[in-house]
């Protein structure tokens, strides 16, 4: 049976120390060399993990920074793998930034690297814990299949969610903390940093607004997706995630948890079964095909390619709130 849990809205960062690298790398566009801790183009080296920490750093340290990131876009960072090489060179960066949870390769490779200090994103906000589903409260049901406390203790052994960047409130708290790690790793333009920093959080201000305003009135709150990235998103505009799979987007359903689909898509009035674009669709068309439903773009925007729908994190965010909003008969 699934509980509903009542969870703030709004998260308090607690107070994080940030480690920064004293090293320098390249980027995959800029020649050998690193910042003004030494490199020879003079620019700050951020290795950055996957897309939503390139986002951050690439906005927030505009021209004095130089980003390498290590998923390679159409990648999925959950299946990230990383060569002896590349681990090394994480030991080359100025910075690092990355966030625990996501890339078991990249959590394993900045132990073995013997980078000293690092900025880990997932200590800049507040987690929380998301299962397979994101906290329903179908109490009617409890006479099926209980198979929901076993999801949950499943996804429970592999830590907190850390999807915190599709939730806008959170991902300006991690973008401070960003800046303020650059401000310390390169005090000469701590005040572009700043002022970046500053911009940033206001655009992700105004994008909150937008969720909060475009799904505010809606026919029904409830949205059936690929894998459960979308927890935090959830919480923030008082919607009711229902995943497929777990927090891994390759993990396979269960029969009873597809059955159980299809009751809460009748119940509920859901229209679309969302997929993403760097995880197999396989299954949400199957489950939508067999519902009568409809199939549509989420994106968890693990990565940027030529699919995305928007260049960058906001233009893609925005195309979530859409696609969010005709789903669930935005008025």
């Amino acid at each position: 049976m699934n509980v509903r849990r009542l969870i703030p809205t709004a998260a308090t960062a607690g107070a994080v120390t940030l480690g920064l690298l004293a090293l320098s790398a390249c980027s995959s566009s800029d020649p050998a060399g690193g910042t003004s801790g030494g490199g020879s183009d003079g620019k700050l080296a951020v290795t950055a993990s996957f897309y939503p920490m390139q986002f951050l750093a690439e906005r927030i340290g505009g021209d004095h920074v130089s980003v390498t990131t290590l998923t390679k876009p159409g990648t999925e960072p959950h299946d990230l793998e990383l060569s002896p090489r590349e681990t090394a060179r994480l030991g080359q960066a100025d910075v690092v930034l990355y966030l625990k949870g996501i890339a078991p390769a990249v959590d394993d490779a900045i132990g073995q690297s013997g980078a000293g200090k690092i900025v880990d994103a997932a200590s800049l906000t507040t987690l929380e814990q998301h299962g397979t589903e994101a906290g329903h409260g179908h109490d009617d049901h409890a006479g099926e299949e209980d198979h929901g406390d076993e999801d949950h203790a499943e996804e429970s052994a592999g830590g907190k969610d850390p999807h915190i960047w599709l939730d806008p409130v959170k991902y300006a708290e991690v973008a401070k903390g960003v800046g303020a790690a650059l401000e310390k790793a390169d005090p000469d333009h701590a005040a572009t940093y700043r002022t970046n920093t500053g911009t940033l959080v206001g655009q992700l201000g105004a994008l909150d607004t937008a969720f909060e305003q475009g799904l505010a009135d809606t026919t029904t709150k409830t949205f059936i997706t690929t894998h459960a990235a979308f927890g935090y998103l959830a919480e923030r505009y008082g919607l009711e995630q229902e995943a497929i799979a777990g927090v891994d987007p390759e993990a396979e359903p269960s029969p009873a948890r597809v059955k159980e689909l299809g009751t809460i898509a009748r119940q509920d009035k859901v229209s679309t079964v969302f997929f993403e674009t760097l995880a197999s669709d396989r299954t949400a068309k199957t489950l939508a095909g067999d519902a009568g439903l409809r199939t549509d773009v989420l994106d968890p925007l693990e990565g940027i390619t030529d699919k995305s729908k928007g260049a960058d994190y906001l233009e893609v965010m925005e195309a979530n709130l859409a696609a969010l909003q005709k789903a669930l008969g935005a008025k």
